[in-house]
């Protein structure tokens, strides 16, 4: 089979020729949404230090950068896995286009928000600004969810690259379509009233945690967070498996290529088959821990504070995942140690 020479850290990996030419230009729109989200994500850390607002107990840019981080890398990502050969190729460019449109569009509203001291989610404030970008939200988010859909739909029909780089894309792609579903669960969330960064008192429709019990006007999403992500240490945050699920394609890839790069030193590595195998079961293993911290988030619990049934699932995942690896390698290693016909 042809392969298409990609650069020396993807060289243990290995791609299909295309049915019209080698591997496609890189997309535009999504490197040039990348480039402004890491521009953003620059901005926002200099805004970080010498602003000194706040919303919630985090700096009011925190969630800029946290969300032009998080499409930033989804971007480029994007932008890769639609430069591999693949049928429909049209059709998914300007699937691409609409996701980095909407992308900058959604983004762009969050860093407005923050600049003007304000919520940028579920915010019911009847300012002409504020219910403008709420519109955005409305439209945008289903038009991210979709093209994202349909992506996942058109990518997993086809051979992009060799067997595990194809698991680690394909499943990571709609690891990313259920985190996106699972935001709107958000939206189920009781209303609740805030304070802006000038002190001003603000409804929210919505929020991320979940604590039964708790009254309509105590500012929920504030009451104890983790440093950097902000998720809640009170309650059950919907934040934790959207993140997970959205983020899980990076995981995956970065461990086929880590596996690719291993296979030259260790031998029970060396075939496709054993490095799917790994994928698989990692596959199972992420799936296993999204629909873990969603039970948790549901049940009003913190991550860092797990009753006895959390605990015992991540330990009963734990080592279904640790079985899975060790059947995988002795069976590898049983093959390799196999005399040859």
């Amino acid at each position: 089979m042809a392969t298409i020479a990609f650069p020396q850290a993807l060289s243990g990996l290995r791609f299909p020729a295309a049915h019209r030419g080698d591997a496609a230009p890189w997309h535009r729109p999504l490197l040039v949404n990348s480039a402004l989200m890491a521009g953003l994500v620059l901005v926002s850390i200099i805004g970080m230090l010498v602003d000194d607002r706040e919303l919630l107990g985090e700096s009011v840019w925190l969630k800029p950068a946290k969300f032009g981080l998080a499409f930033a890398l989804y971007g480029v990502t994007l932008a890769w896995i639609l430069r591999l050969p693949h049928r429909g190729r049209r059709a998914t460019w300007w699937l691409g286009t609409v996701f980095a449109a909407t992308g900058i569009a959604d983004v762009g509203f969050i860093a407005l928000q923050a600049a003007r001291g304000t919520f940028s989610h579920f915010n019911t404030a009847t300012d002409p600004v504020n219910q403008i970008g709420q519109q955005v939200f409305t439209s945008g988010v289903p038009g991210l969810f979709v093209a994202n859909l349909v992506l996942a739909v058109i990518i997993s029909w086809q051979k992009l690259a060799d067997r595990p780089t194809r698991i680690a894309l394909k499943a990571g792609l709609w690891l990313a379509v259920t985190g996106m579903a699972l935001g709107y669960l958000m939206g189920f969330t009781s209303p609740q009233l805030v304070r802006q960064s000038d002190g001003t008192v603000v409804g929210l429709m919505a929020g991320h945690t979940v604590r039964p019990g708790v009254p309509t006007d105590v500012a929920r999403d504030g009451v104890g967070a983790m440093p950097i992500t902000h998720w809640s240490t009170t309650g059950g945050d919907l934040r934790i498996p959207h993140f997970v699920g959205l983020h899980g394609i990076q995981v995956l890839l970065v461990l086929a290529v880590v596996l690719a790069a291993l296979a030259p030193r260790y031998r029970w590595l060396r075939t496709e088959h054993t490095r799917a195998g790994l994928l698989g079961v990692a596959v199972l293993g992420y799936f296993g821990l999204l629909l873990l911290v969603l039970w948790q988030a549901l049940r009003a619990q913190p991550l860092l504070a797990p009753d006895l049934a959390t605990a015992g699932a991540a330990a009963a995942l734990a080592l279904f995942v640790a079985g899975g690896v060790t059947t995988v390698y002795l069976r590898s290693r049983d093959s390799a140690e196999a005399p040859s016909a």
